[in-house]
């Protein structure tokens, strides 16, 4: 299948990992999802997106959607740096889906968890042709 083997960090705002915990609980039927942006290499900016797929088990963010999320990372002079959704009922690191549909290689995956027992609430994940390493997240 794949190794998840720590092989760089990701720089994050302290807000905004709690911004990413809330999204996770304020969603308890169905993926939350969005994107992140960054300036100076920290992810600064959480930019919520409506599930268009309404599923507890995938999510999908309309193309008008994200060119509009994406105009608005350009409009701020920011730098798009990751994309987030949520499993609601299994382990929080990608799945099939997940590494099929990862476009944007440069991009950190972030995969939260809103169950109460999970060992890391939020993950981070290089996927890039497939392959998928962890990435450290530091808080900032």
């Amino acid at each position: 299948m794949y190794t998840l083997a720590v092989s760089e960090s990701v720089r994050i705002a302290s807000a905004v990992l709690a911004q990413l915990h809330a999204a996770a609980l304020a969603h308890p039927d169905q993926e939350c999802c969005g994107l992140l942006a960054a300036r100076d290499g920290v992810i600064t900016t959480l930019l919520p997106a409506a599930n268009v797929l309404a599923s507890a088990t995938a999510y999908e963010i309309a193309p008008r959607e994200l060119f509009a999320l994406f105009r608005r990372i350009r409009a701020a002079r920011i730098e798009f740096a990751g994309i987030y959704h949520s499993h609601l009922a299994s382990d929080n690191a990608p799945s099939p889906r997940d590494i099929e549909c990862a476009f944007y290689p440069e991009a950190a995956y972030f995969i939260l968890s809103p169950r109460a027992d999970a060992p890391a609430p939020i993950r981070a994940f290089s996927i890039r042709a497939g392959r998928v390493a962890e990435l450290e997240i530091v808080a900032v």
